[in-house]
């Protein structure tokens, strides 16, 4: 039988989807539970796939199964399949109703909080029937969620290369690290500062061996300084813009994060220049993935949002 037909009549999209709640559940009796049918059947659905290519698709033992390399690489080209079709689904929604659509973004808690939700504002107001899902979560964890087509795109920082050469990176815009403060802090009312005029305050600051805590201390080291002492250890920007809001903590943000949706009401840059090349802000998106129009609407927003402001406006 010619491979055309093989897949034509043979290989079943519900059995492509059986297969995959296995090996998510690692067993089948579990993955019965899940799809709520019964062991058999499942046992069959995967039994029928492994007959139709030839070769088996499940290592089985007592502590449950794992997929072969025949098996990672069918349910490899699977994701992209049921991706397409879902895709193309959408594609037909929007056909049906242009003002209507899904997009998920991917992106970090300070992008998703700042830049992701002027686009959404924007967006929103022109198609007021767009939804849209946020996963909003570390880089390592996005780059998971991308290459498994759980989210469209990624809006993230571009740190060195490209992670994957499956991988392709459009730039936005520039979003240099900051220092900043309340705007009641005593350092907001000078013009020049050093970072060396700095160290000895209360600071609240990533942990420094998170991806941006890494970067804070590349900017001490840079200018010849230790790591300040911090008062506070925190990721969650959040957290650190709270404390902002006393006026007696600094921290060091993304500019992005002081820029949208809006200018932040009481948090401002102190003129500090730090020494250090922070890479842009773009889109991560798989190559060669068909994207739905509610998707390449989003990314049109996001391209006009990240233009610079025309001065006077």
């Amino acid at each position: 039988m010619q491979w055309s037909d093989r897949i034509g009549r043979r290989l079943k999209l519900r059995d492509l989807h059986v297969l995959h709640a296995v090996v998510q559940a690692g067993s089948m009796t579990k993955a019965a539970e899940h799809l709520a049918i019964s062991v058999p059947v499942v046992s069959k659905a995967v039994a029928d796939l492994e007959h139709t290519v030839g070769v088996a698709l499940l290592d089985r033992s007592p502590q449950g199964v794992e997929p072969t390399m025949y098996g990672r690489a069918l349910l490899h080209r699977s994701l992209a399949a049921f991706d397409e079709l879902r895709q193309g689904v959408k594609d037909i929604e929007f056909l049906a109703d242009p003002t209507a659509g899904e997009v998920r973004v991917g992106s970090t808690v300070p992008l998703a909080a700042s830049f992701v939700s002027a686009v959404i504002d924007r967006l929103s107001r022109r198609h007021p029937r767009i939804v849209f899902h946020v996963v909003a979560t570390r880089s390592e964890t996005l780059y998971r969620e991308l290459s498994e087509r759980n989210v469209d795109f990624l809006i993230a920082r571009k740190f060195g290369s490209v992670p994957n050469e499956q991988l392709t990176f459009e730039t936005l815009y520039n979003d240099p690290y900051v220092v900043a403060a309340g705007s009641n802090n005593r350092w907001v009312r000078r013009r020049t500062i050093e970072l060396a005029e700095l160290v000895n305050e209360w600071w609240a600051l990533p942990p420094p061996d998170s991806l941006v805590g890494s970067v804070v201390v590349e900017a001490f080291r840079a200018s010849g300084l230790d790591f300040p002492r911090a008062t506070v250890v925190t990721f969650p920007h959040e957290v650190r813009n709270s404390l902002l809001a006393t006026g007696r903590y600094l921290t060091v943000l993304p500019n992005s994060v002081l820029r949208f949706p809006i200018r932040h009401p009481f948090i401002k840059m102190l003129p500090v220049e730090l020494p250090i090349t922070s890479g842009p802000i773009g889109i991560l998106s798989l190559k060669n993935r068909t994207l739905s129009p509610a998707a390449h609407l989003f990314l049109d927003c996001a391209r006009a949002v990240a233009k610079p402001p025309v001065k006077g406006k």
